[in-house]
C-alpha cells in the first residue's frame, strides 16, 4: 500500500523551498490588482470622463494602437538614459579612484562635484541647450549630471571604508597602492558601487525625463517626456496614462536590472546578499 502521507510530504518541501519567492511575486501582483480594480470601480461608480480619468481599458487600448508612436520614444529615453549612466560610472569610479589618492585632491575636487549636484538641473538645462550643438547631447550632459554624484560619492564612501588592520597588512607585505587598490579596496568598496549603481539608473531616467522637459524638445528624435506633453495639450489622457505606465516599467526594469547586477557580485560572499543560517 502506497504512503498516502507522500504527496503532502513532497508538496511541503516545495512550499518551504520555494514559498518566499512565490510570495514575493504573489504579493505585488495582487496589490497592483486590487489598485487597477479600485481604479476601474471609481470610473465607473462616478462616470468619470475619458479626457480627465480614463479607465484601465482605455489606457491598455492606446497603449496598443499607438505603440507606433510610443515605442521609438521609448527607445530615446532608454538609450538616453543607459548612455548617461554609463558615462556616469566612468566618471564616477574614475573620480572616486583619484580623489582618495590624495587628501588635497578631494578636498579640491570634491566642493566642485557637491555644487554641481545640489543646483537643480532645471536651472541649468537652459545653459547647457546654449552651450551643446544639439539637443540629445544637452539631454545626455543633464542625465549623467544627475546619475554622476551618487556614484562618486558612494564609490569614494567604500574606498575609504577599507579595514585600517588589512591595510596595515597589505603595507606590511610590502604591497604597492596599485596592488592594493586592485585587490583590496575595490572588492571592499563594491558593495557601496552597487548601490551608487542602484541609486544611480534611477536618477538618470528621472533627469533624462525632467532635462526633456526643460528642453522642450520636439519631433521624431524625442523622448517619452514630449509624448506626456502632447498627450496633454492634446486631452489625449488615455495615451498620457499609456506612456506614464511605459516609463514606470521602464524604471522598474531599470532596479531590476541593477539590483539583479549587485546581487550577481555580492550573493557569494556579502552579507547583505546572503541568507542568515539561523
Amino acid at each position: 500500500m502506497a504512503d498516502s502521507t507522500e504527496p503532502l510530504t513532497v508538496e511541503r518541501s516545495f512550499w518551504n523551498r520555494h514559498g518566499d519567492t512565490i510570495l514575493k511575486i504573489a504579493i505585488p501582483i495582487g496589490v497592483l490588482a486590487l489598485l487597477v480594480g479600485i481604479w476601474q470601480t471609481i470610473v465607473v461608480i462616478y462616470d468619470t470622463p475619458h479626457y480627465i480619468l480614463p479607465g484601465p481599458a482605455l489606457v491598455v487600448k492606446a497603449f496598443f494602437e499607438d505603440w507606433g508612436t510610443l515605442a521609438p520614444a521609448l527607445w530615446v529615453t532608454t538609450k538616453i538614459t543607459f548612455i548617461s549612466l554609463g558615462l556616469a560610472l566612468v566618471g564616477g569610479v574614475g573620480l572616486a579612484v583619484i580623489m582618495i589618492q590624495s587628501r588635497w585632491i578631494e578636498t579640491a575636487l570634491y566642493p566642485i562635484t557637491v555644487i554641481l549636484q545640489v543646483t537643480p538641473i532645471v536651472a541649468i538645462a537652459p545653459l547647457i541647450l546654449i552651450y551643446t550643438p544639439t539637443t540629445q547631447v544637452a539631454l545626455l550632459i543633464c542625465a549623467f549630471l544627475v546619475a554622476f554624484f551618487p556614484i562618486l560619492s558612494n564609490m569614494a564612501q567604500g574606498l575609504k571604508s577599507v579595514d585600517h588592520n588589512l591595510l596595515n597588512l597589505f603595507e606590511l607585505y610590502g604591497a604597492s597602492r596599485w596592488q592594493t587598490l586592485i585587490h583590496l579596496k575595490m572588492p571592499a568598496a563594491l558593495p557601496y558601487f552597487m548601490t551608487g549603481l542602484r541609486i544611480g539608473g534611477g536618477l538618470a531616467l528621472i533627469a533624462a525625463v525632467v532635462a526633456e522637459f526643460a528642453a522642450g524638445s520636439a519631433g521624431a528624435g524625442s523622448g517619452l517626456a514630449f509624448r506626456l506633453l502632447e498627450s496633454q495639450y492634446r486631452l489625449n489622457i488615455p495615451r498620457l496614462f499609456a506612456a506614464l505606465f511605459m516609463l514606470a516599467c521602464l524604471g522598474v526594469a531599470i532596479f531590476a536590472l541593477t539590483s539583479f547586477i549587485a546581487w550577481l557580485f555580492l550573493h557569494r560572499w556579502h552579507e547583505s546578499s546572503l541568507k542568515r543560517e539561523n
